[in-house]
């Protein structure tokens, strides 16, 4: 590539980063500054070593706006920071002139989407939220059969059950996952891209009924314009099935429509290079595409628990006994 584009990582430590490293260098770009305030950052050696390493923000700051001032611009900053720093990451990135790629969720709240859209018509660069689920080929497909049947009977209410099992350790609440005011709780942390799946396929959130919130598990009940939606998230290993754990894995994923499973484990590896991708040629994901999970997650974590109201989710009753 004659003029690779120069970006800067903010987050190199974490779970998420090593994807980013990987699309920017399967895109053909370069990794040249990277932010973490942990040092175990080896994972760098495979993509990028030349690229220049901070552990203070003060003087990754000070780097990025020397490349600035000397015509060498960053031209993209990608954010994998905790996600109650986000939106200040976001900010730093538009403000230091360079578009930005931010790993899910965006924002915790939703006032905070506005306050970034303020900041990219002062700059005229775009913030693109990677929302990776839409780009997964079985969604696509469940997308395109959706709306041609909703072409034929467009009053049509699906029936879907959503669960979604991630086994975590003790590390997990200990770290600023486990911290809701830090990560957003369970809702945030693992399910915003799902809730955002459902509401581009099935239509914007009707009724938004929250049955279970537990710092290891939520449930609850989502009425859309086109779906009713049982969901259950947790990170306890208790709660997977025990076919999945004779098989020794720690994760169980699984979406029905109408009792119909949805396939959709396997294509998972290569979406955020598929993100950069269509990133690249100015067909990223917006604030407003992430303002409805967005949305959902803020509602769930300020929702009152119902036993009262909808249809719990069959692992919920579960839990609840």
């Amino acid at each position: 590539m004659l003029n690779p584009k120069k970006f800067a990582l903010i987050g190199a430590a974490g779970y998420i980063a090593p994807r980013h490293m990987k699309a920017i260098k399967e895109t053909g770009h370069d990794l040249v500054a990277a932010l973490d305030k942990s040092d175990s950052v080896g994972i760098i050696d495979s993509y990028f070593p030349n690229a220049h390493y901070f552990t203070e923000f003060e003087r990754f700051d000070r780097h990025v706006d020397k490349r600035k001032r000397e015509l060498d611009a960053i031209d993209y900053v990608s954010i994998c920071s905790p996600n109650y720093l986000h939106d200040s990451h976001i900010r730093f990135g538009l403000r230091s002139g360079a578009d930005v790629i931010c790993e899910k969720p965006l924002v915790l709240n939703p006032w905070n989407i506005d306050a970034i859209k303020v900041i990219e018509d002062e700059t005229g660069k775009k913030l693109n939220n990677i929302l990776q689920l839409r780009l997964h080929p079985s969604i696509i497909a469940l997308k395109e059969k959706v709306e041609a049947e909703l072409k034929k009977n467009p009053n049509k209410i699906y029936d879907i059950d959503l669960t979604y099992l991630t086994s975590r350790g003790k590390w997990y609440f200990v770290s600023w996952k486990g911290d809701v005011s830090k990560s957003g709780g369970i809702a945030s942390n693992i399910g915003v891209h799902f809730y955002d799946m459902l509401t581009w396929i099935f239509g914007s959130v009707k009724n938004n009924i929250s049955h279970l919130a537990r710092e290891d598990s939520a449930s609850g009940v989502l009425e859309l314009k086109h779906a009713n939606v049982r969901w259950f998230l947790s990170v306890n290993y208790d709660y997977v099935p025990e076919e999945i754990k004779a098989k020794e894995q720690r994760t169980y994923r699984s979406i029905t429509v109408d009792g119909e499973e949805i396939e959709f484990s396997e294509g998972f590896t290569d979406l955020h290079t598929l993100s950069y991708q269509e990133i690249l040629k100015g067909k990223g994901f917006g604030l407003e595409e992430a303002r409805k999970s967005i949305e959902i997650v803020h509602d769930i974590r300020k929702a009152s628990v119902s036993s009262l109201i909808g249809e719990y989710h069959p692992f919920c009753k579960k839990v609840l006994g």
